[in-house]
This record gives structure tokens, sequence and C-alpha cells, in this order.
């Protein structure tokens, strides 16, 4: 099944169809070129990770950070100082940052309910774009910020840095070749101890130093909660979208691309439920399987949030099952292990071969190559929207325990009474942009 970018952008409604990607680059702005100079919206974790990666880079400056928590900008603000000898420009709202003209990029690490305005605002003010993934919380932002890069011609690279990664490159180039023959069956799993969500605690105070308001932003108002801020806020609705869009955007990423799958499925369906027996502050199932339908192949994802084992000896990882062998792959390493006609093997197996570390590097270091060069980034948005929908719509499939279908065209042929589920309402005063 091979759909066209135009029948894709049709899965929520048909709003966007039609938007056409525009050459890289601002038109009638010179580009950075020896220096960039680099902003991060969202300072705790993976955010500043790839702060750093960058500022290891020649001609990459820190021209501010950005954080709802005093706290933590301060911590940051000291590591960037160490690291760089320079102490950058501190904000307490990702607006203020995006007005400094000097900042040619930024970098949002923020939580998944807060990457398509970040993004949006931050193409609006002329800055490129590493986001995090999953690119957003939803089927109708992903597509938005689609359109938004098309519309304001910035570089926007999303955090799905296995494309940057030289073993999972020659997996796709693998699979692509036709060695493993026809390939009916592709399987992915991923298993992790905090997938289970976190052990409940009581609502309590906003800790000081914390602009709660803020760190909500367009996600409806709930009171103060540790495990709906730092960390597991992924394992709420409201903010992120649990273990499949999490680790989902990392392994559905794989297949979609090696496959050449360009849209959606035929039809998507998907069992499971909260099946720990302990008694966990979560959402959204911690067992679950989604069966992704194909015209020639299945695709099926599994998760289960507690455990640590799974098949072929991984935790996680993805097996291309072919009429001539499996190749099975994650980020420790890949191997074919061949069919056989009696003894004799249908192609050569191949042993283990061992990851290369460094993707992390390597992907901030493509952004960077790619706002200097104006190119393709290694993972456009319309890659991060297609491995983000994938989640969504396993996730969507569950909520509603309906069977998902599109047509011929690429249309999802029913929404009826799940609207809200494709694309959030914003709490005032933010405002989903309006791109028509």
């Amino acid at each position: 099944m091979n759909y066209t970018r135009r029948t894709f952008l049709k899965t929520s409604g048909g709003a966007l169809a039609g938007s056409a990607i525009t050459p890289m680059g601002f038109p009638g702005r010179k580009p950075a070129s020896d220096t960039i100079t680099v902003g991060l919206i969202g300072c705790r974790s993976m955010g500043f990770g790839v702060l750093s990666n960058a500022l290891d880079l020649p001609g990459v400056v820190c021209g501010g950070l950005c954080d709802i928590d005093e706290n933590i900008l301060k911590e940051r603000s000291a590591g960037v100082e160490e690291k760089t000898g320079k102490s950058p420009a501190l904000f307490s709202d990702y607006r203020k940052l995006l007005d400094d003209n000097d900042i040619d990029a930024v970098i949002i690490g923020t939580p998944d309910h807060w990457h398509c305005l970040q993004t949006i605002h931050a193409l609006e003010a002329g800055k490129h774009v590493y986001v995090e993934k999953p690119m957003a919380n939803s089927v109708g932002e992903c597509e938005l910020m689609v359109k938004a890069a098309s519309r304001y011609g910035g570089i926007v690279q999303v955090g799905q840095q296995q494309r940057s990664g030289t073993h999972w490159q020659e997996v796709v180039k693998v699979v692509q070749s036709g060695r493993l023959g026809n390939i009916r069956h592709v399987k992915l799993w991923c298993n992790f101890n905090y997938g289970k969500g976190p052990a409940r605690v009581a609502d309590e105070a906003v800790p000081d130093g914390v602009d709660y308001d803020m760190w909500l932003g367009p996600a409806p108002a709930r009171p103060f909660n540790r495990n709906r801020f730092h960390g597991s806020w992924r394992f709420f609705w409201s903010h992120g979208g649990g273990l499949i869009t999490d680790w989902g955007a990392h392994l559905l990423d794989v297949p979609l691309w090696a496959m050449n799958i360009q849209g959606p499925p035929r039809s998507v369906s998907s069992i499971g439920g909260i099946f720990s027996g302990e008694d966990r502050a979560i959402d959204m199932a911690d067992t679950q399987s989604v069966n992704y339908e194909f015209d020639t192949f299945n695709m099926v994802w599994e998760h289960n949030g507690g455990l640590q084992t799974g098949p072929y000896g991984r935790n996680y990882g993805i097996a291309f099952m072919g009429n001539n062998g499996t190749l099975v792959v994650n980020r420790s390493g890949w191997e074919i292990m061949a069919e056989k006609d009696g003894e004799e093997p249908r192609m050569p197996e191949v042993p283990f071969t061992e990851g290369v570390d460094g993707n992390h590097g390597a992907h901030v270091a493509n952004f960077l190559y790619s706002i200097r060069a104006g190119s393709e980034p290694a993972c456009p948005v319309e890659a991060g929207n297609l491995a983000a929908f994938y989640g969504h719509i396993g996730n969507i499939a569950h909520r509603t325990n309906r069977r998902l279908e599109w047509d011929d065209d690429g249309a999802l042929t029913d929404r009826q009474g799940y609207s809200h589920l494709i694309t959030p309402e914003y709490r005032e005063p933010w405002k989903l942009p309006d791109l028509t």
C-alpha cells in the first residue's frame, strides 16, 4: 500500500490535504552559516541532552534556556556555563525566548502536549526546530505541524534519532533489498518496567519555583501531582500516550521507513488493559496489542509495562519475518535467522552484529548540517508525523474499542463520536493555530 502524502493527510478529515512541501530555508532571510545560536525550551531531560550534543560541535552557541521550573533552569544554566564559559539568557516563558532575533534554532524538550504550539510558534518566529518525539500528542496537532513547516519554510528535525544510526540504516537496506523474501509479518514489542506507570501519590501544593499553570498550558486544569509532572506525565492522556507513543515513535518508525509505508493502514484494532495487578497511576493500557492491516503483510505492536523480557531474548525490538528468513533488530544490534528447506538454508544467516552508539549526536549533527546546507534532515516532519500517527491510532482504536478503517483514497471512513481524540480542545487562553 503506497498512499501519497496528499491522501495521507485526509486521515484527520482532509482540511490539510494538498498542502505542499516548500524548499527548505527562509525566503528572504539569510540562514545561519558559520555560527548557529541555539535556544532550549524544556531543560530537564532529553532537551538538555540534545543541547549538550549540539554544543559539542563547532560553530554552535547557546543563546538561551527556557523552563517553567526555576530550579531546573538554574541547574542547567550552570551546566551550560561550565561547558562553554558563558552564561545563557534565562526565560520562564518560551515566547520571550522566541522574540530573540539572535537565536537561529530551538530545541523543544517539553512534554508532548506542548510540542505543537511551541513548534508552530518557533517556525512563525523564523526559527529552525529540533522537536523531541513523539512529534505531538495527537494526530491533528502533528498534521498542523507538517503544514506549518511547509508554510514557514524552516528546518524541522524530529528526535527519532535511529534514522541517523548506521546499523538502523543497514537494516533498512537489507529489508528493502528483498533478501528476506516476501515479508509477511512485522512484529514489534516493547517491555519496560516503567511502562506500568508510577506508584500513586496524593495531590499536593505546587513546589516553589514552578509555574504550574504554564506547565499545563493548553492541557486541562488539574491539581498538581508529582505523577503528572517531571518524567511520568506521559502516562496521562492530557500529556502523553504511554509506551506506544513514547518508545513507539522510535520502533514504529523503522518498519514504516523500511517497508516504504507512506500513509495509513487498511485498518487498525487493539486489545488490552491495565493488567499488571498493581494499583498504579496510569490512564492507558499497561498491556496492549495493536494489529495494523496492510494488503500484503501484517504488523503487530505489543507492549507489557512492568515486564523486562521478550521475544528473541530481547525486552524490545522489531522482527521482519520473510519467506527466506527473519531479521531481528534493536539498539544493541541485529541478526538474520534463515528459514530452511530441509537442511538447506534459504539465505545466508547473519550473526549478531553489534549496533553503533552515538545516534543522538549524529542526529543533532545532521540537524545543524541541514540548517547550514538548506537540505532535508534525517527525520523531517513527514516522518515524525507518520510514526506518531501509528502510535496515536493504536491508542484511539483501544480507547474507542473500534476497528478503524481507511478507504482506497486513504481517508478515515468514520470519525463519529471520537473527533476529540483526533484533535484536542485547548484550554483558554491557548488556541490551536488556524493554518487554513
